[in-house]
This record gives structure tokens, sequence and C-alpha cells, in this order.
């Protein structure tokens, strides 16, 4: 029975991705499958809504955080914070390292930002049209733009899916992201090695796009319009709350849209809750952020995360958990989350529900930071890795990259694979406090 209601499950997902369509319909489907599932186990419906209410309950705190995200995204935007940081990062770019600094500069990008999607959407549209440009190979370029946005999905301290395995695990976002840069050490340095050397074996020609003069007609491109990013780095380093630290880089993002850019107060405004669309078609690709934006991934966190009390109630994934637990006893934890983090992410088809079932799955496999650090190091980094996931489709698809690009993301590949051996190797504490 427990297989069969899985395989319904897993068979929505697919299908959404199949026909293009919202996952959230799969995951409300999924709701009321296992609501059924419990009911027919023998379960009130009364302590099955309240098990499902006591799973949101555990992710709610992270609620206002994700609007926080929308509104700072939508500012650094309007503000010019995002197209100043996109056109000096542009003039770094050589063709022989174009590979290289496709990788870099996304990494930059997606580490202040914390989206993988809003850097492909910016960062990566740009790269992928200098490699274009260039004559370098879309799958390369594909490749590269993956393992950067997904670098700073990883280990932003604005990031949605690093805040929400803090809310799961209750532990410090800032000590997790310095245990994640222990571990993401070694991967870092062979993926930019691998990036150089790939790049010096090709021959690229052309010029790279002046963007001043393409995003100028939109925007003040001066220096002050850093600030916004200075302040979340600045305040990052000192440990201040997130939440703090983002709503003092959304004030400090207002006298920049007010004064620097000549924007409304009412469109500003408009920007905050629908996100920032500029004026000119040029600019396009700066588009984006905004409180609605958000509320897609707000819907996504909560009703998978309504499935894990349901799932403690219930039983359904006992068998699997007791698999997990086994693996780890004769191997690593590690090695037991990042094998229940492949099939989450297989079946799951978004990052979000990859994160809470291998969640799920491993919760008792470790605690606190060591969980945390195992869950950054495998449901976050393999999801993007799966071809019909939208984790990695998503980016893909918005800089017109093939899905074989995802062999070329060898950050994503290197990293758990990295801390695979060396957690087999008898170095489990590598990373840990």
């Amino acid at each position: 029975m427990e297989w069969l209601v899985i395989g319904l499950f897993s068979a929505s997902l697919f299908l959404c991705v199949f026909l293009d369509a919202s996952v959230l319909y799969a995951l409300v489907f999924g709701l009321a499958l296992f609501l059924a599932y419990g009911r027919l186990r023998g379960h009130a419906l009364p302590a099955l809504l309240r098990a499902a209410l006591s799973g949101m309950a555990s992710v709610y705190p992270i609620l206002f955080v994700f609007m926080l995200i929308g509104v700072l995204t939508a500012l650094w935007r309007a503000a010019g914070t995002i197209p100043v940081l996109v056109c000096h990062a542009s003039r770094l770019i050589r063709p022989a390292a174009f590979p290289l600094m496709t990788f870099l500069l996304c990494g930059g990008v997606s580490f202040l930002t914390g989206t993988s999607v809003g850097t492909a959407a910016t960062m990566g549209v740009v790269c992928a049209a200098m490699g274009s440009a260039l004559g370098a190979d879309p799958r390369l370029t594909g490749g590269a733009v993956l393992s950067g946005a997904f670098f700073g999905d990883r280990c932003s301290p604005v990031s949605t899916s690093a805040l929400l395995v803090a809310t799961l695990t209750r532990t410090d976002i800032f000590g997790n992201i310095r245990r994640m840069v222990r571990t993401a050490f070694v991967p870092f340095l062979l993926t930019c090695a691998l990036y150089a050397a790939v790049g010096l074996g090709t021959r690229a020609g052309g010029t790279v796009p002046d963007l001043f003069a393409q995003f100028g007609a939109s925007f003040r491109l001066h220096p002050a319009a850093l600030l916004p990013a200075a302040v979340i780095l600045l305040l990052s380093a000192l440990r201040v709350p997130v939440r703090r630290a983002m709503a003092l880089s959304i004030l400090s993002a207002l006298p920049l849209c007010l004064l620097l850019q000549g924007m409304p107060a009412r469109e500003i405004l408009r920007a905050a809750v629908f996100g920032f669309r500029p004026a000119d078609p040029g600019a396009a690709m700066l588009s984006g952020g905004g409180i609605l934006s958000m509320l897609r991934i707000a819907a996504i966190v909560c009703l998978s995360s309504s499935y894990a009390g349901i799932f403690r109630l219930t039983g359904l994934l006992d068998a699997m958990q007791g698999a997990v637990d086994r693996l780890a006893a004769r191997a690593t934890p590690y090695t037991a989350t990042l094998a229940a983090a492949v099939p989450a992410s297989v079946v799951s088809c978004n990052q979000t529900l990859a994160i809470l079932l291998t969640h799920q799955l491993a919760q008792d496999l470790s605690e606190g930071p060591d969980l945390a650090l195992d869950l950054e190091d495998s449901a976050v980094i393999v999801s993007p890795l799966v071809p019909w996931s939208i984790a990695g489709a998503t980016p893909l698809a918005a800089i017109g990259a093939p899905a074989s690009s995802i062999p070329f993301a060898f950050y994503l590949i290197l990293l758990p694979l990295v801390r695979l051996l060396f957690s087999l190797a008898g170095r489990r504490g590598w990373g840990h406090p």
C-alpha cells in the first residue's frame, strides 16, 4: 500500500512536469492522497489535519523571510544594484577564461541574491549571450551557469533553501554557512581548475557586448547603487539576524530608487509587491522580484511541510527510513543522507520537497549543525542534477541552454562526490564543528 501511494504521488509530479504545469497541483493531490491513506490506516480526519498543521507550523517562521526576499530582490533591481553588478562583472570576462568567469560571476551574483533562478535570469542570460557571441559550447556555458547559480543558492544568507534547512534543523544560518564553506573548498578549487582547463582548450572569438550602453537607457549606473549589496555583506559578516539585515538592505535601497533612479514612491511600492519591470525592452532580463513572486515557493513549502506531520502519524515512510538507518550504520550518516536525497530529488521534481523528504528520512542520523550540513551537501545540490526537476530545468530554460548541460555542472557533481569520499575515508568531522 505504501509503495502504491508513493508511486501515485510521484506519477502526479511527473505529469505536472511533462505538461509544464505547476507542481502545486501535484502537491495538493498529494495532500489529499496522504490524508486518504491515513484514513485507510484508521486515523481520524481531525487528527490527520492537526498533524498536517503541525508540519506547517515547523516552517511558519520562514514565510515572512520569503516575503522580505521578494521585496529585496525587486528593490535591488529598481535601485540599480543588480544592473551595476552585472555590468561591471561583464567587463571581467575574457574569451580564454570564459567558462571559469561564467562560473565565478554567477556564483558571486547568486551569493548576493540567494536565488538560482534570479541569477540565471540576469547574470546567466548575460553570460549565455556572451558565450553565443564568443562561439562557446552552449552546454559548457549552461553547466557553468548552473554551477554558479547553485553555489550561492546553497550558502547565501538570503537563500530560501539555506533558510529552510536552518529552520528544519533549528540551527544558526551563519554557523551553517561557515561549515558549508569548509566542505565546498576542495570542490570549488577543482571546479575552477576544470573550467579553466576546458576554457584554455577551446577556441573562442568575438567580442563581449557593452552592457553599460544596453542598460544605461533604463538605469543610472552609479557605484552608489551597490550600497544595498554592501549592507547585506557587512551585516552578514557581523552575524546580524537575517531579517534585520534584509530589512536594512531594503531601507538602503529606497533612497536610491527615489533619488538615483528617479522612481515615484507609487512605482517603488508596486515593484515591491508585483516585481520590477523596466520600461526599456533591452533591460527586460532584469525583471523580477516582488512579494507575489515568493507566494509560489511559500505555497510549495507549506504544502510540502504538511506531509511531514502526516508521515509521522501514519508511518508512511517508516520502511524507507529504516533502510536509510541501516545504511548509515554500515557506512556513514552522510552516505545514507545522500542515498536518501537521490530518490527524493528524482521523485519530487523540485528542490523544496526534496529537502523536506530527505530531512524526513535522515532526521535521526545526525543532529543540528551536522544534519544541516548533510542536507546542504545532498538534497540542495542533487536536485538541479535531475533533468526533469524544475530546480535545474528552470535556470537552464532561462538562458536557453539544453538539458545536456547538466554533466558540465562540475561543481554540483564534485561537491557531493568529494564529500562522500571524505566521509567514507573516515573524515566524518570534515566540515563539522
